[in-house]
């Protein structure tokens, strides 16, 4: 993708110059073939289901359909949201909002066990007092969770001051990097070695929280044995006492956050390794899933997709990426930052529009980043 407008010099930069103009510069298009490739490849990698936590402010109405639509097409599970903000104005946030609402009754209606939803919050430092409350309301009112991004960088250090009276233990909290041992929020931790390396936020030290910890990849590949490896590695740099065993028990934390235990009935992967376990993997690269049923339906074998042609969902997908490409050269910084008690001031305009972006969390949990939007993958190993 075209080099940002100016190099990133802090993680609020990291988001103006790359992430918040990607989602400004996606469309309709961009998010299905996005979200096919992401599903194949986390199929490919033996993810059998998808935790999304999504963005497309030019492209709200009906996105986390299409993102649903893709995904089961390819045969892989979904539990998707729109991430709510005042970024784009208060008009823009009851936007996002209204998607969950429409998207989550759509799911009760169909009661379609390979897709899910949840109620999406981008980070509190970029929603208002007024807006968490109606996230939290709405997603009581649906009977699930909110999925939002805690304390991340720097400038959202005071998320648990503004969530905790309204968190419950069905949230995921994504990240924590710069939450406090005892910051007194309800719900599951989702780590995120790999993205926390890559966005230079910091590590968060999951083993300190009394949460449930789960591990994600907010965007960065589709492996979650890869990133178990990550996540034992990094709390290795961190400690030496530490083993893989923890790590491995945040990987099998996430099987439960599709649905609970009986989520992902009839999934089931078959490795080209023997000893699929923490000791085993943490020591070797490159693990492939063969066979993968999702439901109780082949959905891979001899590791090939077969409901989709894997062909034409990368061809598609890398034609959706030149455009995108080509719009991301186009487009001026379209941002708006937070300034203090001031609220958001705009600080450049997108020439283009249309977006989507984000996929963030769990259980073994996979994702995308190389196309066009970024996900985060579930799954069984």
């Amino acid at each position: 993708m075209p080099a940002p407008p100016k190099q990133p010099t802090s993680f609020l930069d990291v988001l103006e110059q790359v992430w918040w103009r990607l989602d400004t510069a996606l469309d309709a298009e961009m998010i299905e073939w996005s979200a096919k490739l992401g599903a194949l490849e986390a199929l490919e990698a033996g993810t059998t289901a998808i935790i999304d936590h999504h963005e497309s402010p030019n492209a709200i109405p009906g996105s986390l359909s299409i993102i649903a639509d893709a995904c089961n097409e390819v045969g892989v599970r979904i539990n998707t949201c729109y991430g709510i903000t005042d970024r784009h104005g208060s008009g823009g946030a009851l936007r996002g909002l209204a998607e969950n609402d429409r998207y989550l009754r759509e799911c009760a209606q169909r009661n379609d066990p390979m897709r899910r939803g949840m109620v999406g919050l981008h980070a509190s430092f970029s929603v208002t007092d007024q807006q968490l409350a109606d996230a939290a309301e709405l997603a009581e009112h649906h009977g699930v969770g909110v999925h939002v991004h805690v304390a991340e960088g720097l400038d959202d250090a005071d998320a648990a001051d503004r969530l905790r009276e309204l968190s419950r233990d069905d949230w995921l909290l994504v990240h924590g990097v710069h939450l406090g041992d005892d910051h007194g929020l309800r719900g599951t931790i989702v780590h995120n070695p790999s993205s926390n390396m890559n966005n230079s936020v910091g590590y968060a030290r999951p083993a300190r929280f009394s949460n449930p910890v789960a591990l994600g990849t907010d965007g960065i590949g589709a492996d979650m044995l890869g990133e178990f490896r990550m996540a034992y590695l990094a709390q290795r740099h961190d400690d030496i006492d530490a083993g893989p065993a923890e790590a491995w028990g945040w990987l099998e934390a996430s099987r439960e956050l599709f649905g609970g235990p009986d989520g992902l009935d009839g999934d089931s992967v078959t490795w080209a390794y023997p000893e699929i376990g923490a000791w085993h993997v943490a020591f070797t690269p490159a693990i492939r899933a063969i066979d993968v049923d999702v439901a109780g339906e082949a959905a891979l074998r001899d590791g090939v997709a077969t409901r989709v042609d894997a062909d034409e969902i990368r061809a598609k997908a890398a034609e959706q990426a030149r455009r995108l490409h080509a719009a991301l050269a186009d487009c001026a910084r379209s941002v708006r930052r937070p300034r203090h008690q001031d609220g958001w001031r705009t600080v450049g305009t997108c020439l283009n529009q249309p977006a989507a972006r984000s996929w963030s969390a769990a259980r073994t949990v996979a994702s995308d980043s190389r196309s066009l939007a970024a996900f985060s993958m579930t799954a069984t190993p």
